[in-house]
């Protein structure tokens, strides 16, 4: 009896042969082609379940993002914090770190991604690039509900807040992925602003 084919399990295997090759080279070097070798795999079974390299991107894009949010969950429920807004905004803020393989590849990508989108109007128009605004929004919510409880300073703009802990956090996950510190020096950074907009938390 012929062997049945996981379609999801090959999807897989080549997002993440895509990956692997984008972590080493560069996304901007990355082709069907170099994804079809680092996967094993024909360049006609890659596009058999992607169409464009655009597609096989997005798509890859995607499993990191989900991959990102079950790091964030796990981190925040091992920290105790599933109810608490300091706790799970210190969890999304801490993930923007590059501290891993995994959390690297997918800084480095997305990084990649955003910049080859300024050029590219096929990359710019995947509604990925939306994510930042939802964040915006979850942030928002979190600093107002914390705000409420009276554990933030009630002084503070929720949503300028939000703008400008997403603006460090990304910007010290670059300096790490840059070398320009390391991800223990910009943890430090994060959670000494964090004491500030939690000024009666440690």
């Amino acid at each position: 009896m012929p062997k049945l084919v996981d379609h999801e399990e090959r999807r897989a295997h080549i997002i993440d042969a895509l990956l692997r090759s984008a972590a080493s080279s560069g996304l901007h070097s990355v082709t069907m082609r170099s994804v079809a070798i680092e996967a094993g795999v024909s360049v006609r079974l890659v596009q058999y379940y992607f169409d464009t390299k655009e597609q096989l991107l997005l798509a890859a894009m995607t499993r990191l993002a989900l991959r990102m949010g079950e790091r964030i969950q796990h981190r925040v429920r091992a920290a105790g914090s599933t109810t608490d807004p300091r706790g799970i905004i210190e969890a999304v803020l801490v993930e923007a770190v590059p501290t891993d393989e995994e959390s690297r590849t997918f800084h480095l990508v997305y990084t990649e991604y955003a910049v080859l989108s300024v050029t590219d109007p096929a990359l710019a128009g995947q509604p990925f690039l939306a994510a930042p605004d939802e964040m915006d929004s979850f942030l928002v919510a979190q600093l107002t509900a914390a705000q409420q409880a009276g554990d933030a300073d009630p002084h503070l703009d929720p949503r300028q807040e939000a703008v400008v802990l997403l603006a460090v956090s990304a910007g010290l996950g670059l300096s790490v992925l840059l070398n320009q510190r390391t991800a223990d020096e910009a943890t430090a950074v994060l959670h000494y602003h964090l004491a500030r907009v939690f000024p009666d938390r440690t």
